[in-house]
């Protein structure tokens, strides 16, 4: 393959990554737009790559063929590194990504890994604890920042703190907003862990097993305002760390945002997931409400 046509072919991948990332995870994509123009191709391949993961379950016919592509994830971050060519746009702007910045292979694999420990989850075995779906955040949203500034050659073990709270609370608010969708697909809250609902009243045993019930909202809304309170502790956390973190990261850290507008949407619904509002603009606000307020933190280097 020639020069140009390599160099063509990567731009239509890094392209390709762009339009997944604007398509499937548009608030993150708006985010990203913020960044400084030498850290947007890592960040959107990287973003890219956890809207294949994200998805790989949803869009499969067959629970079995959606982990058989997480696991082929798997495989692919390890050809990545081992120099390997992989026909997939994603996976072609990644290795770009990975020959060019300094990225951990531990933070890629255990992303995919954390996704492959979820699908493999029998639909009766639901989360125990809160710290268990923190956990889940960190591995799947935490990583992606941490190897974004990485990537962006800011080492910084402030920013790196802000990134983890930041991502257990999108990662917390993103799985609350996803309870009707799961809820649909598998009878049950999947995604209230079982200390919640059995504070609330929502846990249901019989014999041994454990499932939530669906049949009080107002339960429900209770249970939701736990987790949204544990979310926005995390992002008070992130923000206390604010002086320290140095303003390059500023950038990286923006995801704080519409973790921020996603958490006030469900107080202004007093945390019913199920209500309509929350499905319209951008995360439950008017989409140019949504821009001038990213752009507002974005030029005064806030998160």
């Amino acid at each position: 393959m020639s020069g140009s046509s390599a160099s063509g072919g990567l731009r239509a991948a890094f392209s390709y990554c762009v339009q997944q990332v604007r398509n499937y995870d548009y608030h993150h994509y708006l985010c990203l737009l913020e960044l400084p123009p030498n850290m947007r191709k890592a960040a959107f391949a990287l973003r890219a790559l956890n809207v294949e993961t994200a998805r790989a379950m949803d869009v499969a016919s067959d629970p079995k063929i959606g982990l058989m592509r997480l696991l082929w994830w798997q495989e692919v971050i390890d050809k990545i590194f081992s120099n390997k060519l992989i026909e997939h746009p994603t996976a072609q702007a990644l290795a770009a990504v990975i020959s060019e910045h300094r990225v951990s292979k531990s933070w890629l694999k255990r992303s995919v890994e954390a996704r492959i420990n979820d699908a493999q989850r029998e639909v009766t075995d639901i989360w125990k604890t809160v710290e268990e779906l923190e956990k889940y955040s960190e591995d799947t949203i935490s990583t992606l920042l941490y190897s974004t500034l990485q990537a962006g050659g800011i080492t910084s073990t402030a920013a790196d703190h802000a990134a983890s709270h930041i991502g257990k609370a999108s990662g917390l608010l993103l799985l609350l907003k996803s309870l009707p969708y799961h809820a649909s697909r598998s009878n049950q809250f999947s995604y209230i862990p079982a200390d919640v609902a059995e504070k609330h009243g929502l846990l249901v045993k019989h014999g041994g097993q454990s499932e939530i019930r669906m049949d009080s909202r107002s339960d429900l809304c209770n249970a939701v305002f736990d987790m949204a309170s544990i979310a926005n502790a995390h992002l008070l956390k992130a923000r206390e760390l604010a002086r320290s973190v140095p303003a390059e990261a500023c950038p990286v850290l923006l995801p704080a945002v519409p973790a921020q507008v996603f958490l006030d949407s469900l107080r202004r619904v007093n945390f019913d997931v199920y209500d309509s509002s929350l499905t319209r603009g951008v995360l439950g606000t008017p989409p140019l409400w949504f821009q001038l307020k990213l752009k507002w933190h974005s030029w005064k280097g806030k998160y």
